[in-house]
Order: C-alpha cells, then structure tokens, then sequence
C-alpha cells in the first residue's frame, strides 16, 4: 500500500511539462498498439510494425521518458473496491493565484483522481471517488472546503458513466 501510495504522490507532485518530442509513424503506430492493449507484448508489437523487439522498447522508452507516452498497467474499477459515488466538484479559490499550494493539498486526499485548473465558472474542477454520500460528505466538509483559499465548491455526482476511452491515435495525412 505504501509503494502504491508513493506512486500516486510521485505523479501529483510531477509537474514536468511534455517536452518537445518527433514522432514518426512508427511512433504513431506504437502508440495505437499498445493504447489499445497495454498488455501486449513487445515482441508482439515488434512484429505487428516489423522492426525488433529492441526499437519498439526504446521507442516505448523515449516516449514514456519525453511524456508522450503516461504511464501503463491497469485500471481498476472503483466499484469494485466499495467506491460507489463518483463526483465532480468545482472548486473557487480567493485568487486563481493559491491554485498551486491548493494542488498541494489536495495530493494529500487520495480519494481525488483528478484536477484540472480550469477557465469559466470555477477556479479549479477535482473528480473524486467516495463509498457513500456520507463519506462525500466528510471529504467535502472536512477536507477540501477546510483548505486554505477554498472559497466555496459546487458538487455534481456522476450517475452514470457512459463513455471511457483514449483518445484514437491517427496518422497525419499524406500530402
């Protein structure tokens, strides 16, 4: 649980922008593959781009390295561990200013899975998971709402999830 935890620390604290990276087709093509199938082997990619075992590791490795390519392994769905109630809430800041420090605290709630810094009626916008109302209740009161800056939240829970995918990885028009 630790080493889990250590994970998710590592990449809410990685504020590393994606650097300037080529990407060919090959590329692309890795990218599809693996996309669609994190399971599959290498060597199974390799033969399916017809290059080796060893370029598709080292693209693979170039892309993760670059931050084209995030992270891989599998998702687990939130149910399935007692996470009944999947929420979105918008999140207003004293100044858009505090967003950074506020980020930092809220790496600390490990209910949080997402937040984006965000244009419109709110400063910021967080998707969280909770087991029950009750206990959005208490990540609300207790946790986001008591940071310093928090102005107000606004909470709208998902009642349904209906479209979970990657974006599709396409290849730039010949000219």
């Amino acid at each position: 649980m630790l080493f889990v935890d250590k994970i998710k620390l590592y990449f809410c604290h990685n504020k590393k922008r994606i650097m300037s990276v080529k990407i060919d087709n090959l590329d692309l093509r890795i990218m599809q593959i693996i996309s669609s199938d994190a399971r599959i082997p290498l060597s199974d990619v390799a033969i399916k781009c017809g290059v080796s075992r060893a370029v598709v590791h080292q693209r693979i490795a170039k892309l993760t390295e670059k931050g084209a390519v995030l992270g891989s392994g599998y998702h687990v769905n939130p149910k399935s561990i007692g996470y009944s109630t999947c929420t979105f809430v918008g999140v207003n800041l004293e100044k858009g200013s505090m967003y950074n420090d506020v980020v930092e605290c809220l790496c600390h709630i490990p209910e949080i899975v997402e937040c984006h810094f965000t244009t419109g009626n709110f400063t910021m916008m967080i998707k969280l998971y909770a087991y029950d109302n009750e206990h959005l209740m208490d990540l609300l009161n207790n946790k986001i709402q008591q940071i310093p800056g928090v102005t107000s939240t606004e909470t709208l829970i998902s009642l349904q999830q209906s479209i979970s995918r990657q974006l599709p990885i396409v290849f730039p028009q010949e000219d």
